[in-house]
């Protein structure tokens, strides 16, 4: 006989023979390891909720009146300055403008504190798995 033909042929997984294919977790850890992750994800839900539309809508009043108040603030100096003071340039403006971008520092930096605690708090359940 030929010895080509006496040879059997070897099981394959996938197309791939039985030593080339990884290791796998059986069917029941795997399973076992999805309820667990839910798991913990519901209980984490449940102990700390999503803000929600209340929330993000007094962020934006948060942000809005930390642009809106020193950008009035300038604005009522500076009239209050060129009545008292006249001259050639307008305090009006000029303090208007310099309260618009105090507020608008001032916006940032509540946004980017409020950003900064988002990614904190998601570090922070990262850590604990």
């Amino acid at each position: 006989m030929n010895a080509k033909n006496d040879k059997k042929p070897e099981p394959k997984v996938n197309g791939k023979p039985p030593d080339k294919v990884a290791d796998k977790a059986s069917p029941k850890t795997d399973f076992s390891t999805q309820v667990g992750l839910k798991t913990a994800r519901k209980l984490h839900a449940r102990r700390n909720p999503t803000p929600g539309m209340w929330f993000g809508l007094g962020m934006m009043g948060l942000i809005g009146w930390s642009v809106v108040v020193p950008t009035l603030l300038g604005l009522a100096l500076g009239l209050w300055l060129d009545g008292r003071y006249p001259g050639q340039r307008s305090w009006t403006l000029m303090l208007l403008i310099a309260g618009l971008i105090l507020g608008c520092f001032n916006a940032w930096h509540w946004v980017d504190k409020e950003q900064r605690a988002m990614r904190d708090k998601q570090e922070g359940e990262f850590d604990d798995k």
